[in-house]
């Protein structure tokens, strides 16, 4: 199953869009960033890729300045694999 992040550089800032995007009916969750997405320390909001464009929408009117980009999550092969969409 193909998931979607929303990584942040900014622990409050993704603590408070993770309460927003579950408050929509976003089906969401709070994880560490993957050192994969080359980010350094910090939240990541992981959710389906179904949610993308509601969880876009959210993010935009919450005008996150510490807000990095989404990132596709998937596996190959037992492997993870994270791509920057956009």
């Amino acid at each position: 199953m193909t998931e979607i992040l929303a990584v942040f550089r900014s622990r409050s800032q993704a603590i408070d869009c993770n309460a927003r995007l579950r408050a929509a009916g976003i089906p969401a969750g709070l994880i560490n960033t993957p050192k994969e997405a080359n980010v350094g320390c910090g939240l990541s909001i992981r959710f389906p890729y179904g949610m993308l464009e509601r969880t876009k929408m959210v993010v935009r009117l919450g005008g996150y300045s510490a807000f990095y980009g989404f990132f596709k999550i998937y596996s190959n092969y037992g492997k993870t694999i994270i791509g920057k969409i956009g």
